[in-house]
């Protein structure tokens, strides 16, 4: 199963059953077809780092970091158009319930909304170097991250006005569960979670452990899972009371993926050439054996 160059991001669209592997060196994305294994190459911008799908409308995003530029796949075509952004696109979130982009330029420090139907696109300024998003598709807020600033750039999908919620030091990553509406942002030199409430913006922090720097929310269960890169562990905490267990995993762990349905959280250990599973409902892990330097990180 063939990529391409530095394959540094992943996203899969459960509808039509591929995986889009974004390749930061080849300048490419590696299409996977998830029932037979066979690959198709798509060429897009300069040193592609980050990928999302909108299901419903069978759209991939990926942000070009040194093109300046977007590049809008057609899952049913493969074909290709390139949308201008800001400098150095770094992340992507998706809203598919109104069809929009939310795009994190971290050399711009603002954020490009592109709506889906037109490809037509509002910039929204941010804090300074943002780099992280997510969507809560409920209420029709997305949450950027912004590491230089230590604060979290709230956006109202509705309106595009913005709310400042400050957070911890060098923010990282966020993840959002839509059913509590509580948000989790991991603080990478600060070593802990802030937790915002996403009706009131009111904050909670919660430790973690050495330089937390990914974070994934299993809705279904309410527990939220921290990777922490110097410390070679996770922390998984209960979102009803913000307790939190520690979870050994491999060496430097940088990305982490959840299956709700399985109740699987699958943790990329970049140090090393494997994942590792936590089975959600006992913390037991187990082992499986995969490339070297894993690295899922957008």
């Amino acid at each position: 199963m063939p990529a391409d160059s530095s394959p540094v991001a992943v996203a899969v669209n459960p509808v039509t059953n591929k995986v889009y592997l974004v390749n930061y060196d080849g300048g490419s994305v590696t299409v996977i077809d998830g029932a037979n294994s066979d690959t198709t190459l798509i060429s897009v911008g300069l040193h592609p780092w980050a990928v999302a799908v909108n299901a419903a409308t069978n759209k991939v995003y990926v942000a070009n970091c040194d093109g300046g530029s977007i590049t809008v796949i057609d899952g049913a075509t493969n074909s290709t158009a390139a949308v201008p952004v800001g400098t150095h696109p770094y992340a992507l979130a998706v809203n598919p319930v109104t069809n929009r982009v939310y795009v994190a330029n971290s050399g711009s420090d603002d954020v490009m909304v592109i709506d889906g139907a037109s490809n037509d696109t509002t910039t929204v300024l941010a804090g300074l170097l943002p780099c992280a998003a997510a969507v809560n598709p409920v209420t029709n807020k997305t949450y950027v991250t912004n590491e230089n600033s230590d604060d979290v750039t709230v956006i109202d999908g509705a309106t595009n006005a913005t709310t400042t919620v400050d957070v911890g030091e060098f923010p990282v990553a966020v993840a959002v569960n839509p059913v509590t509406n509580k948000i989790y942002v991991t603080n990478f030199s600060s070593n802990n979670v802030t937790v915002i409430d996403g009706a009131t913006n009111f904050t909670t922090t919660v430790a973690a452990d050495s330089h937390p720097v990914a974070v994934a929310v299993n809705p279904v269960t309410n527990k939220i899972y921290v990777g922490n890169n110097y410390s070679d562990n996770v922390t998984v905490i209960d979102g009803a009371t913000n307790a939190t267990t520690k979870v050994a995993v491999g060496d430097k762990p940088r990305g982490i993926a959840v299956n709700p349905v399985a109740n699987r959280t699958y943790v990329a250990n970049y140090g090393g050439t494997n994942v590792t599973v936590i089975d959600g409902a006992t913390n037991d892990t187990t082992t499986v054996t995969v490339g070297t330097s894993p690295w899922p990180w957008r």
